[in-house]
């Protein structure tokens, strides 16, 4: 029968049985004990006190119940009838078990202590046999097998994560308490060498859950989250959700964030930052290249052409407006969420990774500013202010305080360039509408092509860039006076005429009706071109139709221009149109007065002839001359006809009415009365049609 388990005796205890079991003798002690027994007993009592400072001290270095159990020899059992030991079980010895050892070690080590117990410190064997657990476990991770792939990570991430960390405690640990060159050094070494390569590993793994997604389109983050889905999550939550991030899950952030702690805990903050921002400042380069926009320097700028600097632009103004409003939130909110407990490191990232783009992005446009002006440039120039402008107050509240108000001043200084080379353009206009001093007549009266050129022009800038415009000369009007040397020499007699407006009217108000009044002038000068005085009212007819529908169809336009411009420019078509009618119409119904046409009560057939034949050769001129000539404007053209048809036709119809019978019938009516009324009313309407034609070629 087996026997109950006895702890250890010391030697001394032993030999007392085997001398009592050989003495043959009975069990009874004397009562006097003799000078051997006692020492015996002091040799036992001694050895009881040195087994129990052993075992005390084994429990300070913190071994385990588990490594006493690993080592059989140092315990014997009786065994059964044949007395032999039997193997106690084995237990294994696991990372998880060794880390709770290290962690009682680590508590143990930061308890405070003196010098003297400090100096006496030893570490454990058992360390030992946790690095080696620690390395098998580093070289799991650094299997290909196990490497990242998407968005799955390691099932035993976070514990792989714990024990990096408690890697870096006991390095830096025990490196306070052991001097390198002590007999702990190599240990320390060791230690230090396993952290380097756990942490080459979270630096490879940091740099691959970078690179894994891209900045992308807003409407393409949807593609992302299906790429990366997480378990149980409705992707278009996600996408919602997520639409201010670059491309990330929740779980990527999560594991980045937890890399870029532990690197910078264990002293490997520069390496982590090294390599987040060189992975996202070459995410950002890829992404404006996507955008069509390349990195292109001031004297490049200078050096091209406009029709290749203008198809840079809008790339300019995507890449500029995605940046402000998309990716640099963007990038703050990711930066905030992977150092999350190092805000002041956040901020530095951020504004360190977006700030040189920024910068780059201004380049460009003070090097479009400083190119070479000409007015078909201004609106691209306007929706480059636009983009800074607009730019301001993400500004503010994406970028810290201090970069804030320094891209903020580099953005308003850029933004005031632009604004006043705008102006300079848009005064140019002037020197534009100045310098056609050409000597050709456009056939026909039609609308010069001046004119439509600045009235396009300028509807099209008020209807497009009003707001902008009066922004811009009201921030510039002291530029935009000193610039603008191209106004009329009448300007000033002609501003009379407005002076009841003046206190209303802004700085491009001014400066476009500057403009309006210099055209209106040119056109003056080029209707003398015209030897016909007739032809050149329909001239300044055309035109000034042509410049009044067009401010009355654009309410921006008419806006600015106002009122009293309108009547102004009414009254003048009116005027020219009278003219017009006399200088024609007027003349030709002279040939149905009745003067001269009585003697004594009398008509004088000879001059009645006279005076039907002059009729005829007169319209007759007039309807080929004036079918060539062009009044493009339907609404026009129909109101001349009108009007000359009211003038002629019942003056024609009552001449022809009171003499036509003073003439003999046949031969001589014939001959002398060509036109009935409806002839007359028909040869009206073919007017202005600009197809030259002749009556007589018509009756052929």
């Amino acid at each position: 029968m087996e026997k109950d388990h006895q702890p250890e005796k010391s030697s001394s205890f032993n030999k007392g049985d085997d001398d009592h079991k050989n003495s043959g003798t009975d069990n009874t002690l004397p009562v006097t004990e003799s000078p051997e027994c006692s020492n015996e007993k002091k040799s036992a009592a001694a050895d009881i006190t040195e087994l129990e400072m052993e075992k005390s001290e084994e429990m300070k270095t913190g071994i385990t119940e588990i490594e006493v159990i690993e080592k059989p020899e140092e315990k014997e059992k009786d065994g059964g009838e044949l007395g032999e030991p039997t193997p106690p079980p084995e237990i294994k010895y696991t990372l998880e078990t060794a880390s709770e050892d290290i962690e009682r070690f680590l508590l143990n080590l930061s308890t405070p202590k003196d010098e003297e117990v400090e100096a006496g410190l030893e570490t454990p064997e058992f360390i030992e046999k946790y690095l080696d657990l620690v390395e098998e476990k580093i070289s799991k991770h650094e299997s290909p097998d196990t490497k990242v792939k998407g968005c799955q990570l390691p099932e035993d991430d976070a514990s792989f994560l714990k024990v990096v960390d408690q890697i870096s405690k006991l390095y830096k640990n025990l490196s306070s308490v052991f001097r390198l060159d002590s007999n702990q050094g190599p240990l320390i070494n060791r230690i230090g060498k396993i952290q380097q390569r756990a942490m080459s590993y979270l630096e490879d793994e940091f740099r691959s859950l970078l690179e894994e997604s891209r900045i992308v389109e807003p409407d393409q983050k949807q593609e992302v989250a299906d790429q990366c889905p997480l378990p149980g999550q409705d992707q278009s939550a996600e996408s919602n959700e997520e639409s201010n991030f670059p491309g990330y899950s929740q779980e990527v952030l999560a594991n980045l964030n937890k890399i870029a702690k532990e690197m910078i805990s264990g002293g490997h903050e520069s390496e982590c930052c090294e390599v987040y921002m060189i992975t996202r400042r070459n995410v950002i380069e890829e992404t404006l290249n996507k955008l069509g926009f390349e990195k292109i320097s001031i004297d490049e700028v200078q050096r091209m052409q406009w029709e290749a600097l203008e198809r840079e632009i809008p790339p300019w103004i995507k890449a500029f407006k995605q940046c402000a409003n998309v990716y640099f939130p963007g990038e703050r909110k990711l930066a905030e969420t992977i150092f999350s407990d190092y805000p002041s490191l956040s901020d530095s990232h951020f504004s360190n990774l977006t700030r040189g783009v920024f910068i780059q992005l201004l380049n460009f446009a003070e090097a479009v500013a400083i190119s070479k002006r000409s007015t078909e440039k201004l609106f691209k120039f306007l929706d480059m202010y636009e983009t800074l402008r607009d730019s301001l107050s993400a500004i503010d509240s994406v970028f810290p305080e201090e970069c804030a108000k320094e891209l903020r001043a580099e953005t308003t200084t850029a933004r005031c360039r632009i604004g006043e080379t705008a102006i300079c353009i848009f005064c140019d206009l002037e020197n534009s509408i100045k310098s056609d001093t050409g000597k050709t007549q456009v056939p026909g009266g039609a609308v010069h092509p001046l004119t439509r050129y600045t009235m396009n022009y300028l509807k099209y800038a008020c209807d497009e860039y009003k707001d902008t415009l009066e922004q811009v000369f009201k921030e510039h009007a002291k530029i935009e006076r000193a610039d603008s040397t191209s106004r009329p020499r009448n300007y000033e007699g002609d501003s009379e005429n407005y002076n009841d407006d003046e206190e209303n009217h802004s700085p491009f108000s001014g400066q476009l009706i500057r403009i309006m009044d210099l055209l209106d002038s040119i056109l003056e000068t080029k209707s003398k071109l015209y030897r016909d005085v007739p032809l050149s009212c329909i001239f300044m007819m055309n035109n000034g139709r042509y410049m009044l529908q067009k401010i009355r169809g654009s309410a921006e336009i008419h806006q600015v221009m106002g009122d009293t411009w309108c009547r102004k420019r009414s009254s003048d078509l009116r005027n020219y149109h009278k003219n017009y009618q006399r200088e024609t119409w007027t003349k030709l119904l002279g040939c149905l007065s009745n003067e001269g046409l009585s003697v004594n009560g009398k008509v004088v057939k000879p001059v009645l002839k006279e005076k039907f034949k002059s009729f005829n050769a007169m319209f007759d001129e007039i309807h080929k001359t004036q079918s060539s000539w062009v009044i493009s404007d339907k609404q026009l053209q129909s109101e001349l006809r009108v009007s000359i048809s009211a003038v002629v036709i019942p003056a024609y119809r009552s001449f022809l009415g009171r003499f036509s019978g003073y003439l003999d019938p046949g031969r001589q009516t014939e001959k002398y009365i060509k036109f009935q009324s409806e002839d007359i009313e028909t040869y009206i309407d073919e007017l202005f049609d600009g197809n030259p034609s002749s009556i007589a070629r018509r009756k052929t």
